[in-house]
């Protein structure tokens, strides 16, 4: 029970206030964990959902009309970082075929 109390208040300093009035109530730190988690991440069903949006992203991926280098290099990193961040290993000459 104590060390449960230590890990609730790690957690709830740990929060800005926004996050913190959405927890408040969590009378465990497991509680406020699997809710922040919710809240981040979504149920499984969103995280798919989310995937299948950043893949569908990549698959279609080109240059806008007026869009700058700089501008679409942005957009490629952040959609390639999402999909990193979910597991998907990246060579580089995929990331500078995609480019061209």
């Amino acid at each position: 029970m104590i060390i449960d109390n230590k890990a609730l208040n790690i957690l709830l300093v740990s929060l800005d206030k926004v996050e913190y009035n959405l927890v408040r109530r969590c009378t465990s730190a497991h509680e406020v964990w699997k809710f922040l988690i919710l809240t981040h991440e979504g149920t499984e069903q969103v995280k798919n959902a989310k995937l299948a949006l950043i893949n569908r992203d990549y698959e279609l991926f080109k240059m806008q009309p007026n869009e700058s280098i700089k501008n679409l290099y942005n957009r490629l990193l952040d959609i390639t970082n999402a999909l990193v961040g979910v597991g998907k290993v990246f060579g580089k000459d995929e990331l500078v075929r995609k480019l061209l």
